[in-house]
């Protein structure tokens, strides 16, 4: 993280430069609700593969962007927003033209109302724990609940970062077929390739993440994905938040 900010401090514009072209704008704010593989951009920016994957290219000179190889097919290629450093940077930004503009992330009001279904293989790892984070994070105001495609026992490093794990019970993904949710979350490449459709057409989304339960570096793999799912479930909050406050308007 300081590494991030002593770098955006030298050159306040960098955000600018980065992001202030249409394409480059188009794919930060795709890339800023779900990962997504370049064909599925290409698709949403009605534009030419070539010009995508060059305009890509350039956020992830940047580091705005990174990519990740599906662990569904190999030959695909995640693309993940880096909104911590978009954030970091437009601080920097808005910092260096006046004090007064220096950014500072707004806590999620309290009184959130979602239903949320994190979504993987085992549900024995990345989305016990996403259930877990969000719990902490939301309390009660939002109803969070996880599945697998093939459940299997929580796993020993998850149940060490997060005791209340112990009692958990690894479901099925039939579990919720018939159940409404605002969002469903996949942590899984090969699960979001079978996710059922689920009633009222809920919110996908999609984090790239591999299985912790596969690295041969243990526990540490299991804090890595802690961090980023706690990293990117705060931004799912305001996300939430922001629909919400468009509905009520």
């Amino acid at each position: 993280m300081a590494r991030h900010q002593h770098r955006d401090a030298v050159d306040p514009t960098a955000f600018l430069h980065a992001a202030g072209h249409p394409v480059r704008w188009q794919l930060l704010s795709e890339l800023a609700t779900s990962d997504r593989q370049v064909q599925e951009l290409t698709a949403l920016l009605n534009q030419p593969q070539n010009l995508v994957s060059y305009h890509l290219g350039l956020l992830r000179k940047a580091e705005l962007v990174s990519t990740r190889r599906s662990t569904a097919d190999g030959r695909d290629i995640y693309y993940r927003l880096d909104l911590v450093r978009c954030g970091n940077m437009l601080t920097a930004t808005g910092a260096a033209l006046h004090p007064a503009l220096r950014m500072t992330r707004p806590l999620p009001p309290p009184h959130l109302r979602a239903s949320v279904l994190f979504l993987c293989t085992g549900n024995s790892s990345r989305s016990q724990m996403a259930e877990t984070l969000l719990r902490r994070a939301a309390g009660s105001t939002v109803e969070a609940r996880s599945a697998g495609s093939h459940p299997k026992a929580v796993h020993p490093s998850a149940i060490e970062l997060f005791p209340e794990l112990g009692d958990a019970r690894p479901k099925h993904l039939d579990e919720y077929t018939g159940q409404h949710f605002d969002y469903v979350i996949t942590l899984c490449d090969r699960v979001r390739e079978i996710c059922p459709e689920l009633p009222g057409h809920p919110q996908a989304t999609h984090w790239s993440m591999p299985d912790p339960a596969r690295d041969p570096e243990g526990l540490p793999a299991f804090v890595r994905t802690a961090t980023e799912l706690d990293e990117r479930i705060g931004f799912l909050l305001h996300r939430i938040a922001a629909h919400q406050a468009s509905e009520a308007s």
